[in-house]
């Protein structure tokens, strides 16, 4: 059995710990993350059996990683997830989505001590211009990775935030939309609600027409069950939804989860237009005639309203394809129409099942001044989300109005004579 190691007043030694009697320092060795050997030095034994304490909480959490400033992008992302307690589940699913599917595998390997603003700016142009994503995604992109930077400013691992100003530069220098969802036309509106009478698209007319009739999100409506409905008062009752989870690795099963609304002021009560009542019976008649039943259970809900042919709750990427689908059939005949009739064609723009809760939003500015009461309508937790839609829909009511001015009155005030 070998001998204990002491030291000068008789302690034992620890594997590792030696004692130096030309200096009497008492020196700690190990071995660091990367196999290199290390050592931790002090003139105390208690001081130096501390510093070994504190050295291997910090290697089980590692921050000896963070400190030396060799941790990636990964790392520190992952550090900053763990701490954000507060989100709802869906909006941690959505992080660790758009984080695992655009940076972890790529961008997040690189040291985050050596990312420079160039080096953000160039991953945001590859994003764009070589995987196609469109401006409103590589925001999503940026909601992750800024606040991932900022946690290493805050805990003096980098000096500055090297994300800081990338996404003004990229809609500067490539001339990308800020993101806005602008509303359709009146024209525009009618002209998709037409294509929808049609034999083919006939079956999602009444969730397209909830959608526009309500401005409910998406999330919303694909969790609307009977017993949300008064059909008697003619109400919705908005009191939770349901997210749609990207499928995870190795599954082809869609994942949803049944959550609050997106804001406390998103639970809310929804009066019905007379289309949207409509649309609920035809949803209920279309089922029985094609002897569709949803079959659903999710988090101890069921009884939901709209499914799709499996009796399954709708996908809202599916949706928003069945949106395209229909637009770019509309689009195609109308040119020829137009050209046969000699006149400019009233084509749809792309847009998604969001583009119709603006679109909502945008008609109510329309025709409703009180902007308290069209917040309480969309569940908008913030005035000023509802206040920059109705600047929106108010400019565009000044530039009618005064057209309508210039077809009647001239600039004197005079009425024009009737021809």
């Amino acid at each position: 059995m070998a001998k204990a190691r002491k030291d000068p007043k008789g302690r034992a030694l620890r594997t590792g710990e030696t004692y130096r009697k030309y200096d009497g320092m008492y020196v700690y060795k190990y071995t660091d993350p990367f196999g290199k050997k290390s050592y931790v030095y002090s003139k105390n034994l208690s001081k130096l059996r501390e510093k070994e304490e504190q050295l291997k909480r910090d290697q089980l959490d590692g921050l000896d990683l963070y400190t030396m400033r060799i941790a990636t992008i990964n790392f520190v992302f992952d550090r900053y997830i763990s701490s954000k307690t507060e989100l709802r589940s869906t909006t941690f699913s959505n992080y660790m989505y758009t984080y695992d599917h655009f940076i972890r595998e790529e961008f997040g390997t690189r040291k985050i001590a050596e990312v420079k603003f160039s080096d953000v700016l160039q991953f945001y142009k590859h994003l764009v211009d070589d995987k196609g994503l469109a401006i409103g995604t590589l925001e999503n992109v940026h909601t992750v990775l800024h606040p991932t930077f900022e946690l290493a400013v805050r805990d003096d691992i980098i000096r500055n935030n090297p994300s800081n100003g990338v996404m003004a530069e990229m809609k500067k220098k490539w001339g990308r939309s800020t993101g806005v969802r602008h509303a359709l036309t009146m024209e525009q509106q009618e002209a998709f609600m037409r294509c929808l009478d049609m034999p083919e698209h006939v079956r999602w007319r009444p969730i397209f027409t909830v959608l526009l009739g309500t401005g409910c999100r998406i999330g919303e409506v694909i969790g609307l069950r009977w017993e949300d409905i008064d059909m008697e008062n003619r109400l919705i009752n908005i009191n939770h939804a349901v997210t749609y989870y990207p499928r995870k690795k190795d599954s082809y099963v869609c994942e949803f989860e049944v959550s609050l609304p997106k804001t406390e002021a998103g639970v809310r009560t929804v009066p019905m237009l007379p289309a949207v009542y409509d649309a609920f019976l035809e949803e209920k008649e279309l089922q029985e005639v094609l002897d569709i039943c949803c079959d659903v259970e999710l988090n101890g809900m069921s009884n939901f309203i709209f499914c799709n042919r499996f009796g399954k709750l709708h996908n809202p990427q599916a949706l928003n394809r069945v949106i395209k689908r229909i637009t770019e059939d509309y689009n195609t005949a109308e040119v020829v129409r137009a050209k046969r009739e000699k006149r400019e064609p009233i084509l749809i723009p792309h847009f998604s099942c969001h583009h119709l809760r603006h679109t909502f939003c945008t008609r109510f500015c329309e025709n409703e001044t009180n902007v308290k009461v069209i917040q309480s309508v969309m569940g908008h937790a913030d005035i000023s989300t509802t206040l920059n839609i109705y600047a929106e829909a108010t400019d565009r009511a000044k530039k009618e109005s005064f057209e309508n001015l210039a077809r009647n009155l001239d600039v004197f005030g005079n009425k024009k004579k009737e021809s």
